[in-house]
């Protein structure tokens, strides 16, 4: 699935996504290191002909992770302890892109939108093929309730808070997930 399929299918969640997501400009990158152990990495996203790509300097560890094992989670940056800003994952596999002429359109967009220029050749590109996307936020009036939506399937639902660190079963809700 492409970033452009949220945007159609599921525009609310598109739209959370690029709040929590895209716009701080900065998300953690799970990938697997050859050991089997995971790495947790800064990335900058960026959504270009509807897809998420993640650009990441010319060998580095974690670009040799993920064209070793494809497998990746991408997930948004955390700013405070309460949780109402929500959390947006991203399962999926990264796509290694080494097309010079889709690294080009890629560098031309970022140096006119973010003010760096990487250099075609000399850094990796990878789209990522996403497989799941999930939003989970706390209630901001501290009740401890839990908002999750996920898609694919489509299933939202709050979990109401048992004790401050536990959470009940799922209730089903309609606010973020539209129906298929």
């Amino acid at each position: 699935m492409h970033w452009s399929d949220i945007e159609h299918t599921q525009p609310r969640l598109a739209r959370l996504a690029q709040q929590r997501l895209i716009g701080p400009g900065v998300v953690l990158v799970a990938s697997i290191r050859r050991d089997g152990t995971p790495r947790l990495s800064p990335v900058e996203p960026y959504v270009l002909d509807g897809d998420l790509w993640l650009s990441m300097m010319w060998q580095s560890t974690k670009a040799r992770d993920l064209l070793r094992d494809p497998r990746i989670l991408v997930h948004s940056v955390i700013t405070s302890r309460d949780g109402a800003e929500g959390e947006f994952k991203i399962r999926g596999t990264a796509r290694a892109e080494s097309d010079l002429a889709v690294q080009r359109r890629y560098a031309d967009a970022v140096a006119a939108s973010l003010g760096w220029n990487p250099l075609p050749g000399r850094f990796h590109l990878f789209a990522v093929d996403i497989a799941q996307v999930t939003f989970i936020a706390y209630d901001p009036g501290g009740s401890g309730d839990q908002h999750v939506a996920m898609w694919p399937p489509g299933q939202e639902f709050i979990r109401r808070a048992t004790s401050p660190t536990s959470v009940g079963d799922p209730e089903p809700i309609s606010e973020v997930i539209q129906a298929d």
